[in-house]
């Protein structure tokens, strides 16, 4: 049985370490990123200089209107040759900044998914078990792709806003003191009471993010489960579920989009109000002859320009929170306990005889709860080792442990002689074939499927596997044979047929042991003989280990193990099992009883 699915573990809430993880990250492309930087920088500080072009323009007109009667176009004319220069390079340097952050943006993005996926592959299967796959899922699209839209978008505004802003404040005040200072007094106003709203808009943004992966979860089971959903009537109460989920993600989403959306409106306010002070000033000025006329033109423009990246940086602290969330999310997962490491060296067995020891196994997927307790056994190579039991006697606990999924809390587990745990896991694995309860079918042909474990498996192989395993002919009867495309939720392949297709994929592998899960609890009588047939074909000469539930299908077993609580309490032949007249026979008669 798969481990408990017990509540996972507070997530930390760090952003700093999760900013200072990203930064970090980021250190493969750090040079690139810094050249994009420059550029932009480069290119946004090309682009200052227009309005104080356009107002030396002004000026030059009226001084040369009002002293000679008419305007002098010459300079007026080289000006703007040199306004158009200065925004060609900018759009240039621009469109090489953007191309290069594009790149720089896909290979990171890129990296993250592969760490993400390469994470999932060396997390243990105890944190499956506790872990629910869609919050997993939606880290590796959600919160990436806000990650993305920083990286392509954010991080250029970023930059783009703070040159903007220096260069404007240095423009500014080469023009006029007094109007810089009535420009500036209103920005660490604004920001003292914008800083105090993301703080309260954080916490949001961080339950969005939760609340979205368990909306997802949701979403997915109810999806998968709708039949089970619908034979149980259970349709009103999975709809509660998923509106007390949906709600509390309603509720978090708005309250994090309604304080971070303020940003904008504070800032306006402000800048709105030194915009009417500059402009009452600046006219005063203008007429005592303080500054030009063009001058005051350049700073009005100068002005509206300075309101613009400092309502861009207000809002793209709102991003950065969402981001921050985000990257926290990803690199809480990627900081996760992975499994413990294979040996170095380890131990590989090279002519497979299929002995199987388990020595006073201990196990218990939580401290404090053994489910398996002093487990001893002896299985000789080629036997057929049914495990019965009632449910929660530790039946498939035995086949985790057997195939590494998890590692006994003491006492040993040997192949061949050979310890498992100084095996690598890949190589413990390999030594088995699994049919389980549950059919997995990817999505591809029937002839991939089959060769999912062997990909050196030629069609010839595979029709001589399906041959074996009585499937041949429903192969041939589908509309293009072999490469009839299926997939997991393929509704013209029966649960029968389906078992039938895992059976020669695991024929197809041919490995040295097998391990059969419940194989047969789903179908029919009829199919169950064919499931049984090909099992009797697939295990012939093999170590197998089957556990079943209907104990009719393991009558011929050469060696039976009944279990309850953890141990073996029972163990032998079908037959001497019924004279025992144990629980054995209690199991296997009350079925019969049940028929």
């Amino acid at each position: 049985m798969p481990g408990p699915n017990h509540k996972a573990p507070e997530k930390p809430k760090n952003l700093g370490h999760s900013a200072k993880l990203f930064i970090k990250s980021l250190g493969k492309y750090r040079l690139a990123l810094i050249i994009t930087c420059l550029l932009a920088a480069i290119a946004t500080f090309l682009t200052i200089f227009g309005p104080k072009i356009l107002g030396n323009m002004t000026t030059t007109a009226v001084t040369s209107l009002t002293t000679t009667g008419q305007i002098d176009w010459a300079p007026i004319a080289s000006s703007a040759i040199t306004l158009i220069i200065l925004y060609i390079i900018s759009a240039i340097i621009s469109y090489i900044q953007g191309y290069i952050l594009t790149i720089v943006s896909s290979k990171y993005i890129a990296g993250l998914r592969s760490k993400i996926l390469d994470k999932i592959s060396r997390l243990p299967i105890a944190y499956y078990d506790k872990v629910q796959y869609g919050d997993t899922l939606s880290r590796m699209t959600n919160d990436v792709d806000t990650i993305d839209s920083t990286l392509t978008q954010s991080l250029t505004e970023i930059i783009t806003s703070l040159t903007m802003i220096i260069g404007i404040l240095i423009m500014m005040f080469t023009i006029s003191l007094p109007l810089s200072l009535i420009a500036i007094i209103t920005v660490p106003l604004s920001l003292i009471v914008v800083g105090k709203i993301m703080n309260r808009a954080q916490k949001y943004f961080r339950s969005q993010r939760e609340f979205l992966g368990k909306v997802n979860s949701t979403i997915e089971e109810d999806y998968t489960g709708q039949q089970i959903i619908k034979v149980n009537a259970h349709s009103s109460k999975s709809l509660a579920k998923f509106k007390a989920q949906n709600d509390s993600l309603y509720h978090t989403s708005w309250k994090s989009q309604f304080f971070g959306s303020l940003a904008f409106p504070i800032t306006h306010i402000f800048t709105n109000i030194g915009y009417v002070a500059i402009c009452i000033v600046g006219g005063m000025l203008s007429i005592n002859g303080t500054i030009t006329i063009g001058d005051v033109q350049a700073f009005i423009q100068y002005v509206n320009q300075f309101n613009r990246p400092i309502t861009e940086v207000a809002q793209i602290i709102a991003t950065i929170q969402q981001t921050l969330a985000a990257a926290e999310r990803i690199f809480t997962f990627l900081d996760e306990p992975e499994q413990s490491p294979d040996p170095s060296p380890a131990k590989v067995i090279t002519n497979v005889q299929g002995a199987v020891e388990f020595n006073n196994v201990n196990f218990s997927y939580i401290k404090g709860k053994p489910i398996i307790k002093n487990f001893s056994t002896n299985i000789q190579p080629g036997q057929q080792v049914a495990i019965v039991g009632p449910t929660g006697a530790g039946k498939t606990t035995i086949v985790n442990l057997l195939m590494r999924f998890y590692d006994p809390d003491s006492g040993t587990i040997t192949i061949d002689g050979v310890p498992t745990k100084s095996m690598k896991r890949a190589d413990v694995r390999q030594l088995f074939g699994m049919v389980l309860q549950d059919t997995w079918l990817f999505s591809g042909s029937i002839t991939e499927n089959l060769k999912y474990g062997n990909s050196k498996a030629t069609l010839h192989d595979v029709k001589e596997a399906a041959k074996v395993s009585g499937v041949d002919h429903f192969i041939e009867s589908l509309p293009h044979g072999y490469q009839t495309h299926i997939d997991e939720d393929s509704d013209n392949i029966s649960a029968g047929e389906k078992q039938l297709l895992t059976i020669t994929r695991a024929i197809v592998a041919d490995p040295p042991m097998i391990i059969l899960d419940e194989a047969t609890s789903n179908v029919d009588t009829r199919t169950e003989e064919l499931i049984q047939e090909a099992f009797d074909k697939l295990t012939k000469g093999r170590t197998s280990f089957v556990i079943a539930h209907r104990l009719s299908t393991i009558r011929n077993a050469n060696l039976i193990l009944v279990m309850k609580d953890g141990n073996i309490i029972e163990q032998g032949t079908h037959n001497t099992l019924l004279k025992a007249g144990g629980f054995y026979a209690e199991l296997y008669n009350s079925q019969f009883k049940e028929v």
